[in-house]
């Protein structure tokens, strides 16, 4: 499964700091359809996130009936990325 969207950066200061795009609703439910085939546990989604040139591997975490992309700190230094920047996402998910 391939997604695009847009979304803006944002940061969350837990127990370790860690910089989130939210995926919208529609993407959303779209990625909850196939959760319980791709899954490796407590709801995480293996998946590949492109921001320009950049790709990584990541996992998409549940939030609020939804998901967050986590922003890997080599994706933002590759694309110069902080918080509050609108990006362009590609998301695959292997379903």
């Amino acid at each position: 499964m391939r997604l695009r969207f847009e979304g803006v950066i944002w940061y969350w200061r837990g127990p370790a700091p860690f910089h989130f795009v939210t995926v919208p609703p529609v993407e959303s439910e779209m990625i909850h359809d196939v959760a319980s085939i791709v899954t490796y546990g407590w709801g995480m989604i293996p998946a590949s996130v492109t921001i320009g040139d950049t790709t990584v591997t990541t996992a998409l975490w549940p939030k609020d009936g939804g998901y967050i992309v986590p922003i890997k700190k080599a994706l933002q230094d590759r694309e110069g990325l902080g918080v509050d920047d609108e990006v362009h996402l590609i998301l695959d998910i292997d379903a």
